[in-house]
């Protein structure tokens, strides 16, 4: 294969991709992680992001008459998106609220949740069907499964509903991250909360 035919047709479409694919993956990172205040880390990400972003377009413009080139920008595009949001899923950043609303004996669901040290609100309320109990408990996005797991052992037929929270304070002893997971963490991302 002909070296110039290789580096305009393989290399570059390549590298164009891998480009965008990055800055992309940023790009969705910076935006959740501006959604959920963290201000300090978003313009160390944007700044990466915009300088992958410069690489890839400017590899574009000398490439016009390829169209592997576009091929290869589409495809970072939408390979940075899916990479993007599934860094951020395996992050879990931030604090979310669970709402339960159920109108079945709630003591042993409370007892777990007095068991796996979650904080609590019981507020009596009134529905369609009656009665109910609302439960708010406030925890790390890193526990959802395992709390939402014990909904679903202590109430199955209860409704919940799961919202993130951007700000909040007086967090309980359930919602403080582990300080080597807060070290690794901030290694990575200096500029972090």
């Amino acid at each position: 294969m002909d070296k110039q035919f290789f580096i305009e047709w393989v290399f570059f479409p390549l590298v164009i991709f891998l480009s965008r694919a990055t800055d992309v993956s940023l790009g969705t990172l910076r935006s959740v992680l501006a959604s959920k205040g963290m201000k300090k880390m978003v313009p160390f990400i944007g700044f990466f992001e915009v300088l992958f972003w410069l690489f890839a377009i400017s590899t574009v413009m000398k490439n016009l008459s390829n169209v592997l080139c576009y091929l290869g920008w589409a495809g970072g595009y939408a390979t940075g998106i899916y990479i993007g949001l599934s860094i951020e899923e395996r992050l879990a950043i931030g604090t979310q609220v669970i709402r339960v609303f159920s109108q079945q004996d709630i003591s042993k669901f409370i007892q777990m949740l007095v068991q796996h040290n979650y904080s609590y609100t019981i507020l009596d309320g009134q529905g369609k069907k009656g009665a109910v109990k609302l439960i708010f408990i406030t925890v790390k996005r890193k526990n959802i499964n395992s709390l939402t797991n014990i909904i679903h052992q202590a109430l199955p037929q209860a409704f919940y509903s799961i919202e993130d929270i951007k700000r909040s304070k007086g967090l309980s002893n359930n919602l403080n991250e582990n300080k080597a997971t807060r070290g690794v963490f901030k290694s990575f991302f200096p500029f972090s909360k």
